[in-house]
Formats: structure tokens, sequence, C-alpha cells
């Protein structure tokens, strides 16, 4: 019996900021899919949205005692697409390609957009354009059970924290880009307070695990800085300022794939 549904459920949380039915949501939004009942990715499911429920995301974000590691980054991997994928949907009247030209977070950070096999060489496009091709590139992923196995008592391959940090990697790009180019949508929807726990369950995840790198977080830098609590280097610990501040770090700005 499969141990995850290709695409676990998180969607009740978002469902109060649920998209129009234009043509351009439709084709953006990829519906989710449950864990199979009584599956090891199920049960771990319930364990994510008990820890959720508890209001308390650093303690949601770690291993459970005795399981094993990359079914929870599984799990947690389809649990964040599924997230991502809703919230991006709630904005597809106002990310077009007309809105959007490029895929970029701010006016240092552009993304372009390579696959290693079906788009070899990095392709500038839109912002819509980009979500689709890295929505469907994580589907794909996760629907390969050479990377993601499902048969129960089937190994992860040994490169797999690999493939979850690429994943990760690309998914924050779609944060960083609602960030800095929809965040006034975002509050006009109500959704800021969504948008922000979202980022940080994030970011506590992949903090844990060191699935992105600093350099990748530049774009949100600061942001990212306040939800862990450090304090920026150029301020002195016994200043007794509080997390946040803090420059982007890491990369200098241009484009990245």
């Amino acid at each position: 019996a499969p141990r995850r549904g290709a695409l676990a459920s998180r969607g009740e949380a978002v469902s109060m900021f649920w998209p129009s039915s234009s043509s351009n949501s439709r084709a953006t939004f990829r519906p989710k899919k449950n864990a199979p009942v009584g599956s090891k990715g199920a049960a771990l499911k319930q364990h994510i949205d008990a820890t959720l429920g508890s209001g308390n995301l650093r303690e949601a974000v770690l291993l459970p005692p005795g399981e094993d590691l990359n079914e929870w980054l599984a799990v947690n991997t389809v649990d964040f697409y599924n997230a991502i994928s809703m919230l991006y949907a709630t904005l597809a009247e106002y990310c077009t390609d007309g809105s959007c030209p490029t895929m970029c977070a701010g006016p240092k950070y552009e993304y372009r957009w390579a696959d290693g096999v079906k788009v070899k060489k990095p392709i500038a496009c839109t912002a819509p354009q980009y979500v689709d091709y890295l929505l469907s590139w994580v589907e794909s992923q996760v629907d390969d059970e050479a990377l993601f196995p499902q048969a129960q008592g089937a190994n992860f391959p040994s490169n797999f924290p690999d493939v979850v940090r690429k994943i990760f990697t690309r998914l924050f790009r779609v944060y960083a880009h609602i960030y800095h180019s929809h965040f006034p949508q975002i509050c006009t929807l109500g959704a800021e307070a969504h948008l922000n726990t979202l980022f940080k369950h994030f970011i506590y995840f992949t903090s844990a695990f060191g699935l992105v790198r600093r350099e990748e977080l530049a774009p949100l830098g600061e942001l990212v800085d306040g939800i862990l609590g450090v304090v920026p280097s150029h301020v002195k610990i016994n200043n007794n300022v509080g997390g946040g501040g803090g420059g982007g770090g890491g990369a200098g700005g241009g484009s990245a794939v």
C-alpha cells in the first residue's frame, strides 16, 4: 500500500482565501491529494496537523521520536507544496504576465527557469510562467517513485536530501516574489497573517534541517532573521535589540535558476 498520496492535504486553512474562477487561477492551482488512511504518511500527516494546531511552529517542525528522517522530509515536502500552491492561486488575478514580466524578488534578484530535462538552458520567463514550471516540476518529482517511493518498505534514494533541498530552495522563491511584488494585494485579501504564518513555518522547517542556503534566503534576509531571532552583525548583543533587521547577506543579486 502506498505511504503517501502524491500530494498530501493541508488546504483547510487557506480555503477562506480561495482564488477567483478565472482561467489563470484554474491553470495555476493544483488539487491536493490525501495520504492514504492507515499509511505511514497519513500518520505523520496527522502528527503535523496536531502539532500545528497547538500553535507551536517550532515544535511542529521537529522530527517525531523514532520516525524516519526521509519520510518526515517527504511528507513535509508535499505539505509545503500544497500550501504555496494554494496561496499563490489566490493571487492569480494580480500576478500576470503583464504585471510580472520577470520572476523576481525585488530589483536585485531575478530567477530563470531550468530543470535540466525539459528545459536544459536557463530561460527568462514571467512570474506566472516560472511558478507554473516550478509547481509542475515539484509535482513530477513527488510523483516519481524513484525519488519519493510510495511502496511500504521501499528505500529512499541516497540523494534524497539533495532532492528535497532543491525543491525547498525553489519554493522559497515563490514566497520571495509574493512578499516583494504582491504584499499589498495580500493585505487587500486580508491574508497577511496567513502568509506570515505559512512563511514562518517554512523558515522554521528549512532552518531545522538545513534545506535552504543562507545566500538563497537573501531576498528576504531581514524577515528571515526576524523569524529566527538572529541579531544582525552590525548590532551589538548588549544593545537589547530583538530579532529582525539584518541585511540580505549571501548572494549579491543577479539571476538564479
